[in-house]
Formats: C-alpha cells, sequence, structure tokens
C-alpha cells in the first residue's frame, strides 16, 4: 500500500519511439530538451553550447536549421556529441530531407510552415530512409489558413485539429517513430490542447510553453503548464523555453521534474524565506550551498538539505550542530 496515496501520479502509457539512443514515451524516463542558441554555421561554438548542456543533463539537444549551410554542418556537429540532435526545421521541407541524410536523429517539422501533404511526404521518406524520428509540432502562432478560417482564431480544438491530420499523414504512409506537441504562449490554451489531444491518441507528447519568456517568469509559466500536465500524467519529453542560457531551461525542466518526485538529480534544498526568527543568515547560507553543491549531479536517493530558521530560541545544540556541518 502507498504510504502517500495523495503523490501518486498515474503517467499514461504511451507508444515507445526512439530519437537516437534515447527512449520516449511507455515507461522511460521523461526526458529534458533543450535548444542551442548559437549559430548552427559555427560549429565550434555550437559543439562547445551542446556539451554544456549534456553536462547539465540535457538527453536530447535541437538545433536550428534555417538554411543548406546550417543542414551541411549537421554532419560534423553530429559526430562531437553524445545527445542525439532534433533538427528544427520551420519553413523549407529540403532542410528536412538533408539534415537526415546529414545525421539528425530526429526532425522537428511545423506543419503550419512546410506546406503542402507531398512536401511532408518527402520529409517522412526522408526519415524513413535514415532512420530518423520525426515531432509533429504544431504552434498556435503559425496554424494551416484553412483551420484559423474555421475556427477564427488559435484555440485548443484547432491545434490538436492540425496535428490529428499530420499523424494520419504520417500513418498512412506506415510511418510510427514520431511524438506530438500543440504549444502556445498561452498556458490555458496549451494545457487544454494536451488534454485532449491526450485523449485522441498515443503517441508520445513532447510538453512545453512556447515563447514563455525570461528565466524568472518563462520558469514560472512553463511550470505552471508543464507541471498541471505531467501530475495528470500526461508527457514523455519536455523542453523549458526561456529567453536564457539554454542550460538555464535544462535546469529548470529538472526542477519541475524533481518537484514531483518524477526524475531526481542533484540536491534538494528546502529552507524558509527567512524573517526575524531566523538564527543565522538564511539566504546567504543557501546561495554557499546551491553554489557548492551543484556539482552533484545525479542521486538515487535525494540528499536533502533542511535550512529551518523555526528552531525554539533555546534549542542551541541544533543550531550548533548545523553550524559545525557547515564548517566541516
Amino acid at each position: 500500500m502507498e504510504i502517500r496515496p495523495h503523490r501518486l501520479i498515474k503517467r499514461k502509457k504511451t507508444k515507445v519511439i526512439k530519437v537516437g539512443n534515447i527512449l520516449v514515451g511507455g515507461e522511460s524516463k521523461i526526458s529534458v530538451q533543450s535548444m542551442t542558441n548559437t549559430l548552427t554555421t559555427n560549429v565550434k561554438e555550437t559543439i562547445k553550447q551542446i556539451h554544456l548542456l549534456e553536462e547539465a543533463g540535457a538527453d536530447i539537444v535541437r538545433v536550428s536549421c534555417p538554411d543548406e549551410e546550417s543542414t551541411r554542418a549537421l554532419k560534423d556537429i553530429v559526430k562531437e556529441v553524445k545527445a542525439p540532435i532534433v533538427a528544427d526545421i520551420h519553413f523549407h521541407y529540403k532542410r528536412a530531407v538533408e539534415a537526415a541524410e546529414k545525421g539528425a536523429s530526429c526532425l522537428r517539422i511545423n506543419p503550419g510552415n512546410i506546406g503542402s501533404k507531398e512536401r511532408i511526404l518527402e520529409v517522412v521518406k526522408a526519415a524513413k530512409d535514415n532512420n530518423c524520428s520525426i515531432r509533429i509540432g504544431v504552434n498556435a502562432g503559425s496554424l494551416d489558413k484553412t483551420l484559423l478560417e474555421k475556427y477564427k482564431e488559435p484555440c485548443p480544438e484547432a491545434l490538436v485539429e492540425s496535428a490529428m491530420y499530420n499523424v494520419k499523414l504520417l500513418e498512412d504512409n506506415d510511418f510510427f517513430n514520431f511524438k506530438i506537441s500543440v504549444k502556445s504562449s498561452d498556458v490555458f490554451l496549451t494545457v487544454k490542447a494536451y488534454r485532449e489531444l491526450s485523449k485522441a491518441c498515443d503517441y508520445p507528447l513532447h510538453l512545453g510553453i512556447t515563447e514563455a519568456g525570461g528565466l524568472l517568469s518563462g520558469s514560472i509559466r512553463s511550470s505552471i503548464g508543464i507541471g498541471q500536465l505531467l501530475m495528470d500524467g500526461i508527457g514523455d519529453t519536455i523542453r523549458v523555453s526561456l529567453s536564457s542560457d539554454p542550460v538555464d531551461e535544462i535546469k529548470s525542466g529538472f526542477e519541475i521534474l524533481k518537484s514531483l518526485g518524477i526524475r531526481a538529480r542533484g540536491v534538494n534544498i528546502i529552507s524558509c524565506p527567512s524573517c526575524a526568527r531566523q538564527a543565522f543568515p538564511v539566504i546567504e547560507t543557501v546561495k554557499e550551498l546551491e553554489k557548492k553543491l551543484s556539482h552533484v549531479k545525479k542521486t538515487n536517493n535525494p540528499v536533502y538539505y533542511r535550512m529551518c530558521c523555526k528552531w525554539p530560541r533555546r534549542s542551541c545544540s541544533n543550531r550548533n550542530r548545523f553550524n559545525r556541518r557547515r564548517a566541516r
């Protein structure tokens, strides 16, 4: 019997796909992703940034491929990194074909921008030929014109309809190695769209709030949206989209998972906000601990450091024990 049944999350069992050597879906761990913000044509800097993301814990890394020169660079990039590389294709379907041929593990395509059915099918053929997965990346800001005419504005129904139309295209061509996202910068729209999509299919879902904002506002907005869905048992891989250092996206992603007891990485510091009752400098101590314990990457059983200023004034033994630990 579960000791804390209120903490149970019943995750939906989706189909399992492969993104390089990473399994996504089913009972696989929920993977954390980010995206480089270097010029892909600057191979050295892009590789350097991917290495930093890998060190931070990134399972999968996305790289933008806006032109032919960028897709050519992929060949040199994938040879130097461990994380599977997702090629981000926004407009031209030929970039997707080239990326698959140059070694991308996954192609992220935006159906509203890629164009005709014939172009999408060319992308599917390239993915098949090169053992490459696909992410159907539906975005509220770039829905197909016919859907906007039908629904008048981006809405959950429009995002789900776009996703399912493209699911059928891939299925009709015997391609099943794909995941789906239905993102918006609107938390309400995003959450509703994912919930409806989860009811409509069993493919793995990539969660995220697109254009979430800066480090603070974006992390909060993302944690509200992604957190709700994860607590519903929805989601197989996540990206926290921030206007910040990509490493911050990985840190925020793991904090969301850690807060829900889904994946443990690093130390969990529990600290009070401090007040006039504090018996030691709480804020400075927590900052110092976070800095000194940042090297802790993987923990099978999370280590807890409890920082509390609520000790009774007469209970000096607790404070002394804490101070001795600090001194060590």
